[in-house]
């Protein structure tokens, strides 16, 4: 039941996100009530992929290394960075067409470092199929308008924000009962 329900919350998840893709004559048409459906596809996608990942049956497919632990904190600094970039304003911002789906890509890798079960890989690398997906359908839509730097003092802001989100996510994981550090 657990594989069940992470397929279908990646369906959906991935539904809801290229629906802007796929129809955008409808998506615009339906204004605030197509960002609602949109929302309401992500968030029960969300919910389904978590819900089905705590249910599902641990089949191990491999054992990952001690060491992966560490590539996937120094990974996951570099994701959380890349996200929080998305939603800055400094210099660094224009570097990056896709920096939210780039984060996606390096948290999906991080968690396939050091998760080893059929679950995770299914959970992990669909995620990242689909951001790949996403990255191509967007670039295929049409050329990127750059943003203009902004100051260097926003770039100071995201490194804060770097820090503090990792600290955030670590103390999420301990919370649920995985920590993510090295034993």
């Amino acid at each position: 039941m657990g594989f069940a329900l992470v397929l279908l919350g990646l369906a959906l998840w991935a539904l809801a996100h290229f629906f802007k893709r796929i129809a955008p004559e409808r998506r615009a048409a339906m204004g605030n009530a197509g960002r609602g459906i949109v929302a309401l596809g992500v968030g029960l996608g969300l919910v389904l992929m978590i819900v089905g990942y705590r249910m599902a049956e641990f089949i191990p497919v491999w054992t990952p290394p001690a060491w992966t632990v560490h590539l996937n904190n120094l990974l996951m600094v570099g994701a959380v960075f890349l996200f929080a970039m998305s939603e800055t304003k400094g210099r660094l911002r224009g570097k990056m067409r896709h920096p939210q789906l780039t984060a996606v890509k390096v948290w999906a890798v991080a968690h396939l470092l050091v998760n080893g079960d059929a679950v995770s890989i299914l959970l992990f690398g669909g995620l990242l199929a689909w951001a790949v997906a996403e990255v191509i359908v967007i670039n295929r839509a049409g050329p990127w308008d750059r943003p203009e730097p902004g100051p260097a003092s926003r770039d100071i802001i995201l490194v804060v924000m770097t820090v503090v989100a990792f600290a955030v996510i670590a103390a999420i994981h301990a919370w649920l009962g995985v920590w993510p550090f090295p034993h």
